[in-house]
């Protein structure tokens, strides 16, 4: 049976990742704010970066979406590096949408992203049984596309001029997916990636 995540807490040997709290926004904001993670895409591009902690804030909470955004910390030492997000949930057709993902340039290439896609893809297939995990990014960040490919996802295609962006041009999105039946593999994958 198919069930909306349920906002628990979800613990790797990397990475922790709690449901993001408004206490966590100055620490996100230390983490993520700034031109290097927006130029790709992030929130909108460079436009939608927020100027400062209370910006980022006023994006970030409350949320009319139905959104289950993790912040992304470091075991090791309880550091927040990022976010990463649940959302789009569609229990009767069992399909959810893995994104909202931005990272700390410092840990750009680690083992946090695969240890982060672990924990939310193991939540959505394992714990709330869905059947189809989507995954998508903007056309021009091939940096993204490259790193969900690695996942093993598969590319769907691209839904042209298809989300306003926060300077009011359009992007054309790539969707990418994992089924079920996938994600034995997928789990391998990145479970390999992450002992290298």
């Amino acid at each position: 049976m198919t069930a909306a995540p349920d906002g628990r807490s979800l613990v790797g040997d990397v990475v922790r990742l709690d449901r993001l709290q408004v206490s966590d926004i100055e620490e996100l904001y230390a983490a993520i704010g700034n031109e290097q993670v927006y130029s790709s895409g992030f929130g909108g591009g460079i436009a939608g970066m927020p100027a400062d902690v209370e910006a980022m804030r006023a994006q970030w909470f409350p949320s009319s979406e139905q959104r289950f955004a993790y912040a992304v910390r470091l075991v090791a030492d309880g550091t927040l590096v990022g976010t990463s997000s649940l959302g789009d949930v569609d229990v009767p057709n069992e399909s959810i949408h893995l994104g909202w993902t931005g990272y700390a340039p410092s840990v750009w290439g680690t083992a946090v992203n695969p240890a982060t896609k672990l924990l939310l893809l193991q939540h959505a297939f394992e714990d709330c049984g869905f059947g189809r995990v989507k995954i998508q990014t903007g056309s021009t960040n091939t940096r993204s596309q490259a790193a969900i490919a690695k996942l093993g996802a598969t590319r769907e295609g691209v839904l042209r001029r298809h989300k306003r962006l926060a300077d009011g041009s359009f992007r054309d999105t790539v969707v990418f997916s994992i089924l079920a039946d996938e994600w034995p593999e997928v789990r391998k994958r990145l479970e390999d990636r992450i002992n290298r």
